[in-house]
């Protein structure tokens, strides 16, 4: 485990707009929250975040974190929640910016004074973990990623999960005596309710009782002092914007697509939608599959019964997050983002037909950074090259692509991805899982590649067949021509292919295959692990 965890398609405020507005078609009913680190200048971010449209803004206190972080996280990562949340609500009052979104903080809050300080400094909601897990049973023997935990609590081994004592009226009654500590701290600043105390920093003050060598010289007035909007006010003009954000969504070419695809949303029936895209058109299909998926569920539809056909340009996030049943064809280029958190549809990009001849498919670039980002399901065909970090955390799609650029596969726990021609450095870092399939010597390749996590190795006659099936469905989708060269000298062609294999998988195949069988292997209930062959 990586924590905090490097998340390859934000690597500016605007990356992190377009997530939100990913998130927003995903799921327009649902709260996007956005978590920041506690730390010096986190206002200005927390204002960039707002600005985006987030509905909640979480500032976390560096004493938080779970029983499995390095002592170096809980040590060195972050500031008090305090400071962050005073200056990410002064930061949000100032700008005109408070009465947009929900302020919520965490990072060891433990008693009822925690939550009052926290709502006059300007927070509206409270996130409590440690204090109530502590209640529940654990005793911070901080091995949850050992398995090994004594407690029974933070371990999939059935012997120390007999010793779990924990009842959720333990949770309940904690909570219970919170709130008590609250309402009575709350009566003896005078007000009635926390959202009387929203933001009223005029209620706090610095105790005289700090006398330490190390808090001479230590100015709080930064904390106390500055633009001070009242719970009540605060409220009153939230009540004059719809709920969050208002789920500004705004237009979207998902509209036109939802009102064509309705027979297929309300009775199954196979619908086919040929339209025009342009590059102001992100996240293509996205709220057309949330409406899929509010309808059937995690399963979706059969395979294309809707089948969109696009034609042009396409802006960010072209069909991210589409389910099964729903396939998008995009004959053109695309940008960022193709394909992220593809969840059983179907994309294929393929050149427009009318691109000159001296374009060289393979040769030119079809879609940008980040493709198939997070996918967990589904197929994807590029005819062309794509950006870097193509697939990264890819847990179970399939993917044939022309060529790639650097940091492919990384992060990679399942799933297939077959490489056509080249492909960029640092292929497979950080890979676990799944396998994929590039075209050269493994003497040419080995710089290309990751060397701690992958190996490369020859194709057996399984992979063969694999990646003749993978060029075929190519070809069929896409027209290919370096697929088509390929299968017409097949099999010699063939042999210019290598695995890209884990080594954390072969280790893991290769105890399944000494193991005995599964029935007396494992106990009764229990699943192999991700990522393996059953």
């Amino acid at each position: 485990m990586i924590s905090p965890p490097p998340h390859h398609d934000i690597y500016s405020i605007e990356d992190l707009a377009q997530l939100i507005f990913d998130l927003r078609n995903a799921n327009p009913r649902a709260r996007v929250s956005v978590k920041l680190v506690a730390e010096t200048g986190v206002g200005t971010v927390a204002a960039g975040v707002v600005k985006a449209d987030a509905d909640v803004v979480l500032i976390s206190g560096h004493d938080g974190g779970t029983g499995a972080s390095p002592l170096t996280s809980l040590k060195h990562a972050g500031g008090p929640w305090e400071l962050g949340l005073a200056e990410t609500h002064q930061t949000l009052v100032t700008n005109g910016l408070r009465d947009r979104v929900v302020l919520q903080v965490d990072g060891q809050l433990r008693t009822g004074r925690d939550v009052v300080i926290a709502a006059l400094l300007g927070a509206e909601e409270f996130g409590f973990s440690t204090a109530p897990l502590v209640v529940a049973g654990c005793v911070m023997m901080r091995v949850c990623h050992l398995d090994t935990c004594p407690v029974g609590i933070a371990t999939q081994d059935p012997a120390l999960r007999e010793r779990f004592t924990g009842k959720a009226e333990m949770i309940v009654t904690f909570f219970e005596y919170v709130a008590t500590e609250v309402r009575e701290l709350l009566a003896h600043l005078g007000f009635r309710s926390l959202d009387e105390a929203l933001g009223r920093v005029d209620c706090l003050e610095a105790s005289p009782a700090v006398d330490h060598w190390k808090a001479e010289g230590l100015d709080l007035s930064p904390i106390l002092t500055g633009p001070i909007l009242t719970g009540p006010a605060l409220y009153e003009r939230k009540s004059d914007r719809a709920a969050g954000q208002g789920r500004r969504l705004g237009p979207v070419l998902d509209d036109e697509l939802i009102r064509r695809a309705a027979p297929a949303l309300e009775t199954g029936e196979t619908v086919h939608v040929i339209t025009a895209v342009r590059n102001t058109d992100r996240a293509v299909g996205t709220l057309l599959g949330y409406e899929v998926t509010s309808r059937y569920g995690g399963e979706g539809l059969p395979a294309d019964t809707i089948v969109v056909d696009a034609v042009g340009s396409a802006g960010q996030s072209f069909g991210a997050f589409v389910p099964s049943g729903l396939t998008l064809r995009l004959e053109g280029d695309a940008n960022d983002y193709v394909g992220k958190g593809l969840s059983g549809g179907r994309i294929v990009v393929r050149p427009a037909t009318e691109a000159h001849p001296r374009f060289v498919a393979e040769e030119n670039v079809i879609a940008g950074n980040v493709c198939l980002y997070g996918a967990t399901a589904g197929e994807a065909f590029f005819r062309g090259t794509v950006g870097e970090r193509f697939a990264v955390r890819n847990s179970g799609a399939v993917a044939v692509v022309e060529a790639v650029g650097d940091h492919a596969c990384e992060y990679m726990t399942g799933g297939t991805v077959l490489i056509l021609d080249r492909c960029g450095r640092n292929l497979g870092a950080g890979m676990s899982g799944g396998v994929a399939y590039l075209r050269g010597r493994i003497e040419e390749l080995s710089g290309s590649v990751n060397p701690e996590m992958v190996d490369l190795d020859p194709l057996d006659d399984d992979d063969l067949k694999l990646v003749q099936s993978l060029l075929r469905r190519h070809l069929a989708e896409t027209d290919s021509a370096t697929a088509r060269w390929l299968l017409n000298g097949w099999p010699d062609e063939g042999r210019g292919f290598v695995k890209v294999m884990p080594k954390d998988l072969k280790r893991v195949l290769a105890a399944e295959g000494d193991a005995p069988p599964a029935e007396t292997a494992t106990e009764p209930g229990t699943r192999p692990l991700a990522g393996t062959r059953a």
